[in-house]
Order: structure tokens, then sequence, then C-alpha cells
């Protein structure tokens, strides 16, 4: 809260009577609701905007001449531990980006370790310089078909609902619950009536779509097409633009942002790492690219601040204007989004607001509970009955899994992949000590032609998976990930290629973000060795074990149909 005393401070620095804390000289100030771009100083007392279009005197000052200023960006939705980092490295890697506001669903690290982990990231939050919002994890597990490490029922959520770092119900992922008026669904629901409550609904259309916004839900980040987005839009629902690591949705949905749409479309990452941070940058990133589609300058910048704020009921900012939260970032250029500095709630972003932070213990460093496994763990028996087998098609930069089909020769090690058709095996393994559950199939997209990668990142219960064409090196490197205590590993030939721990919950590394790109860097080179055709693989191994995204995935009970919403027999 603002006591009296900062209020007056407030007011006369506004009225120039005194000096601001803070003020940004002659920078070109972009007005995301006309577009003018004008030339003025900002000033900023406390943690909010007190003055502009005029001259004003601080106790500090920045030159911003040559410089235009616009609001701090907002990621809407996104996971913090698909960055493979810490709430607080993440705070570090991306707020010099000019993200000063990020929205999380800690649903990751929630399905692995339950309230605890809800707990780690509010912490967390409360010592980050960026302002990190918390959206409270509404499908842990996200379906009841295969194995997590947690469950969190509505009375899991309510003791966390006032903290002030909360702002409603997260994705809700289980559209076949909502519109089936399951019992425990309808709990979570009625509960946060009053409260914002993310969607998560890919590919749900006509009647089904009406039944899931008539429970209050308000968002949507899984919209692939312009034609699916145009008819959420029309249904009331606020959308928001998608990419990141492996879902990348804006070259599809560029269209949709325009002047009349910009209040009602925001900017998200849901997954992003490092590496494609430092190779392409964040929000900055997806900004100049809708700018180069033609999308109009000032309302891209409106959807990544204004719309945003408003969208998630953050009144305080979006707006450099008077009055407004002094959350703002300094470009070169507003075509090409070149942040050069950032002010996030009043203090400008250096090196030496880092160790302000108070460290926040580690949580999760025991949760990889997965016995080490032999080769014939990979066994998959040939059904004789039929001679052909279901094949997981995935595509680049899509989560979207497609159904295939595959004549395999067998022998008395049963079906075996087919690299000349690009088919390999995939297998997941229940990591959090409840039952040992192996499920097994084959996939085809990662063009590999040799080796195994594997990935304790396996959205969303985050059990182990991996895809490979021998089971030798498959399970290697499923080995490597217990013994480390989770992370990613690319193995070939009985040797051990790369390798990235994240001994967090079996998510996130103890190391900066720098050493984790590194890695990451190291790990695509290893992929690419394998004959890799995916840009991106580890979270494309990731989300094969998502059972909420259409069409086929891998679960550890087994391969699932989730059109049909049933295993695949």
């Amino acid at each position: 809260m603002t006591d009296a005393a900062t209020l007056a401070r407030m007011i006369r620095a506004g009225r120039g009577l005194d000096p601001a804390d803070l003020v940004i000289k002659n920078v070109k100030r972009l007005d995301i609701v006309t577009g003018e771009i004008t030339q003025t100083d900002i000033a900023i007392v406390a943690d909010r905007i007190v003055g502009t279009h005029g001259t004003y005197e601080g106790k500090s000052e920045i030159d911003g001449a040559g410089r235009f200023a616009v609001p701090g960006f907002i990621d809407t939705h996104l996971h913090i531990e698909s960055s493979l980092v810490t709430p607080l490295e993440f705070d570090r890697c991306v707020l010099p980006h000019g993200v000063t506001t990020v929205i999380c669903d800690p649903h990751e690290i929630a399905n692995v370790l339950g309230p605890p982990g809800i707990r780690y990231f509010l912490d967390c939050a409360e010592q980050s310089i960026m302002d990190i919002r918390i959206n409270l994890s509404s499908c842990v597990p996200a379906t009841p078909f295969e194995t997590a490490g947690a469950r969190l029922e509505i009375d899991d959520l309510l003791p966390f609902a006032d903290h002030p770092k909360i702002i409603g119900l997260a994705e809700m992922m289980n559209f076949p619950g909502v519109i089936n008026c399951d019992p425990g669904i309808l709990k979570k629901l009625e509960a946060f009536q009053h409260r914002h409550m993310d969607g998560h609904a890919p590919l749900l259309s006509g009647l089904d779509l009406n039944a899931y916004l008539a429970a209050g839900i308000r968002t949507d980040h899984e919209a692939t097409s312009a034609k699916e987005a145009r008819e959420k839009l029309a249904k009331g629902m606020a959308i928001l633009i998608r990419e990141g690591s492996v879902s990348k949705d804006l070259d599809a949905l560029a269209e949709i942002l325009d002047a009349n749409t910009s209040a009602f479309v925001a900017l998200c990452t849901d997954d992003r790492n490092p590496l494609d941070i430092a190779e392409e940058g964040h929000l900055d990133s997806s900004i100049r690219r809708l700018i180069a589609h033609g999308c109009p300058l000032h309302h891209v910048y409106r959807a990544a601040s204004h719309s945003a704020a408003r969208i998630f009921g953050l009144k305080d900012r979006g707006h450099v204007a008077p009055g407004w939260r002094a959350d703002i970032a300094l470009l070169d250029s507003l075509e090409d989004c070149r942040v050069t500095d950032v002010v996030s709630a009043g203090r400008l972003v250096t090196d030496a607001l880092w160790p302000t932070r108070k460290d926040i213990a580690p949580v999760g460093l025991d949760s990889m509970k997965a016995k080490p496994v032999e080769a014939s763990a990979f066994i998959t028996v040939p059904n004789p009955d039929k001679n052909e087998v279901p094949v997981i098609g995935v595509k680049p930069g899509l989560i979207l899994t497609f159904r295939e089909s595959a004549s395999l020769a067998s022998d008395e090690t049963g079906l075996k992949p087919d690299t000349g058709a690009d088919v390999i095996k995939v297998a997941v393994i229940e990591r959090h000590g409840i039952n040992g559950n192996i499920g097994r199939s084959f996939v085809k997209g990662f063009g590999l032609k040799r080796g195994a990668i594997a990935s304790s990142v396996g959205h969303d219960s985050h059990n182990i998976t991996v895809v490979g064409v021998t089971d030798e090196d498959m399970a290697l490197a499923v080995n490597r990930l217990i013994e480390i205590g989770g992370g990613f590993a690319v193995a070939c030939e009985g040797e051990i290629l790369a390798d990235l721990a994240l001994p967090i919950a079996g998510l996130m590394s103890l190391e900066p973000f720098e050493i984790v790109t590194e890695h990451l860097e190291h790990l695509r080179q290893a992929a690419k060795a394998l004959d890799c055709a995916l840009p991106e693989p580890f979270l494309q191994v990731a989300f094969l074990a998502l059972p909420v995204i259409p069409h086929l995935k891998m679960t550890d009970n087994g391969l699932f149909d989730v059109d049909a919403f049933d295993f695949v027999s």
C-alpha cells in the first residue's frame, strides 16, 4: 500500500514542485492508445510514474535521447519450469528483454511435488525484481490416464487463494471434465467464479466451446489457426498468441491482431528455454515479428502490455502515463523492438539489483524415484492379429501430434524401428516411485538414425520420456537421468554424448541460465549428430506425454487417443 507521505511526494513531483526519484530525460514516448509519439521527460516516484508531457528534474536521471519508451511487456501464460532455471534465474534472464510481469502456472512442479511446489514459487515471486504473478494449477494431474507425483483438489488450492501474488485459476486443461460436469472440476470452477479463470481448449468449437465458456473461463492460448481464434474471439474469449520453443503459433495467428481486436489479444510464450531466449529473445521477439507481419505497430505494443494487464485484472500497469506502475522498456527502435534499458517498478534494472533478492532454498531434490532399467524394458511385442501399429506423428513447431501407422518387422526382441521410414521407439517410464509403469510405442518425425534422447521433463506428469533407435541406448539415456536427478540426455552406441542435470523436481537446474544455455547448445549438437530433424527435440520429446493435446500421446499407462479420450487397444 502507498502511504500518505509517499502519495504527497508523488503529487508534488507530478506538479514539478519537488524532484522525482528517477527521470527519463528527453525520450520519445509511444502512446499505445493513439499511436502518437511525443518527446518528453518521464518522472517516477517510488514505483509509480508521476509525470509525462513535461520537463522534470530527478534525483537520478537517465538519458533517453534517441530512444523510445513503451510499457513493460507482460507474458500472460507460461511455465517458468520450462525455462529449465529457477524463478529467480528466470527473472535475471528475461527482465532485460523488457518483460516486467509474467503470469505463470506452476503446474509442472505441482505435478511432481504438490503444494510445496506452489509454495516454492510464491516464495520466489516475493523476491523477484520482475512481478511474478501466479495462477493456481487447476489440473494436477492433467488427466486420470497417467501417473503424476501429486494430486491437487480444491481444498489443496484454497489455502493459497488469498496470497497477494495469486490472480486466479490456471489453465483448465480438462475441457472434457468441464463440458461433462465432472464434480471435482465443478468445485474448482465454483470456487473461482469471481476471479480470473484461464482456458486451455485446443480445437474446441461449436456447442462444446459454448459449454466450456459458460463456466466463466475467459482466455485461451491453444488456438493454432486464425479460424479457431476468430470463433473464440467472437464468443468473448481473449486470445493469447503463443510463441514458445515448441509451440509456434504466431505466424498462423498474426492476422487476427488488428485495430479492432488488439484490446482482446495478448502475447505469451508458454514454454521457452534459455537457448532460444539467447538466440531470439522473449516477448521482444514476438513483438518485432508481429510488426514484420504488418500488424499495426502501437496495437502490437498495446497487446503486449495494456491489453494483457486488463485481461488479467492488473489495473495498475500497461501504460506510460501518470498514476501507472513504472514498468517501462526503452528501445532503440520500435519496429525492431531492441531493448536497451528496463525500469521495473521504478527501478532501473542493473546488475546491482540481483544481489538485493533473498535466496530461496531449492525443493524436490529427491524427486527422481525411478529404478534403473534394462534394455529389455523397451521390447515391444507385436500384435499377431495386426500387420500395422499406430505411430505418433510429430511435426516441428507443434505440440499437436497426429495418428499415423506403420508396418514394422519383428524378431525375438519384438517390433523393430524402421529408420528408413523415420519410425523409432518411444517409451514413458513412471518416475515418482508409485507403480513402475512403462508405456511403449512408436513415433515418427524425429529423424533419428541412431541413439536415443531422454527427458524427465514430460508434460504434465513429468515421467521420463525417451525416444530411440536401440533399446540399449534408450536404457543408457534413462539411467543417466536417474543418476543425475532428472534432466536431458543424449546417448549413442553405449556413450552419453551430452546431458543437463535438472535436480529441482527433475525440472530445473541449480546453475545460472548462462550455464544452462551452454548445456542446451551441447545437447542440440548431440541430437544433430543422431540426424535429428527437429530444431527443438528436447521439449518436443517432453510434449509427447501430454494427453490433453490432440491427437495421439504416450503415457506410462500406454498409448492414448486424445480424440477418443481413451487408450489405444
